[in-house]
Order: structure tokens, then sequence, then C-alpha cells
């Protein structure tokens, strides 16, 4: 008998939302395969203040556990430290991480930048907004998307609990789980070099795709494949 297809989980990365995977989660639907997103906590709750990674890990790992079978997670941008966090499931099958944190044990994202606030994070007491009128959130996240698409998505990112960027890992999950790393090659906040990096570290399976940091708008295809060869 075919072994049953894996379900896929997306999450998305800091200040986005579940929309942001509409393109990618369409074209999957399309093929046959059962797609699950979520919203993370400390970028949704309506009493998101003072939230901690730690509640985005278990928003993960409640999903995960929740999921009937083997279970495929795909994580963008800073998706990839609750991830790492909360996939600790012998459900997990594989994680697809898309310019991700691919972070270790005793690590944070604030850590992991340099332990200084990029320019680009405006911090305002325990919330933190992306990008400003001479740094938009479209030339940092959106820069090869169609511009009407960049400035929709644009319009739809919220503040993120400050303390998300803070929390040390203490579990990360791909130590134990095979992964597969896509490396934006025009991301304008991700060095390519880093990410590489990470990708190592972690010997991930490595694709390449020549985009900004969200080619879930900009190339749902070329991702689409990619999750699809993951999931087998």
């Amino acid at each position: 008998m075919d072994t049953p297809r894996p379900t896929l989980l997306l999450v998305h990365g800091a200040w986005h939302g579940s929309w942001c995977w509409a393109p990618v989660e369409r074209l999957l639907t399309e093929s046959g395969w059962t797609v699950q997103t979520i919203d993370l906590p400390t970028v949704h709750h309506p009493d998101k203040i003072g939230m901690r990674m730690q509640k985005d890990a278990d928003a993960v790992a409640e999903a995960i556990a929740a999921i009937d079978g083997d279970v495929v997670v795909v994580a963008h941008s800073y998706g990839g430290v609750p991830v790492s966090q909360g996939a600790s499931s012998p459900k997990v099958r594989h994680i697809v991480f898309i310019a991700a944190f691919v972070l270790d044990v005793g690590e944070s994202l604030l850590g992991a930048v340099g332990g200084v606030a990029p320019d680009w994070w405006h911090v305002d007491g325990p919330l933190v907004t992306a990008g400003d009128a001479q740094q938009p959130p479209q030339q940092l996240f959106f820069g090869d998307v169609s511009d009407d698409l960049a400035d929709r998505s644009a319009a739809r990112l919220l503040t993120q609990s400050v303390l998300a960027f803070t929390d040390e890992l203490t579990t990360a999950a791909w130590h134990d789980t095979d992964s597969t790393y896509i490396i934006t090659e025009q991301d304008a906040i991700f060095p390519v070099p880093a990410q590489e990096g990470l990708a190592a570290r972690s010997g991930s399976s490595v694709f390449r795709l020549d985009t900004s940091h969200s080619p879930f708008l900009s190339q749902p295809d070329a991702v689409v494949r990619i999750i699809e060869n993951a999931a087998g």
C-alpha cells in the first residue's frame, strides 16, 4: 500500500501571518496536499504584549499534535525559531526552512543578529515593528513581488512582542529531523553567507532561489516544487 502523504504545516515569519502562504497553499491544495497554517500568538494574539517565543513554539507543537499522521513543517525566517523549539515530535518527517533562523540550544534570534536590533527594527516598549519611510517593508521583504501585492502585503504586517526575539532555545528539532533549506539570493535583510552557514550547520539539503525574502509570494511555483520534493 502507498504511504499516506504527510500534512504540510506552514509557519510564517515575524510580523507576518498565515495570509502570506496563500499562493503556495492554493497550489499545494490543487495538487492534492493537505495544508494547514497557523498564526503565531506573539504577532496575532490580542494580549501579545509580554508574550515570549515559547508561546509560538507551543502553538507549533499543538498544531502538530492535532494532525493525524506524519507532518512536514515549513518555516519562514523567524518561524524557524519556534519550529526548532516546538517541532520535536516523531510525527515530523521533515522541516523545510525558507531563509530561516536555524538556531541551536542556548541561542536567540537577537543574539544571532549580533545582540543589537537592526536599524530597520523599531522597538516601542514591549512591541517591535519592521520598516519605515526610509526602509519600507516593500523594500525589505518584497523586493521582487509585484508592486500591488507588495503594497497589500506590507499593509498587513503587524507589531510583534519584542520578547519573541530574546528567548533562547532549549531544544532544536533539526538535530533529529531531516531538513531542507531554501536560500533567497536577493534577500535585502538576510545575508546569503548567513543563510549558507545556517543551512550547513543543520546538514540541510540546499536549494537556491533568485528571490527576495518572500519567495512564497514572488515564486510560489518554485517553492511548491521544493516542498513537494522534501515531502516525498
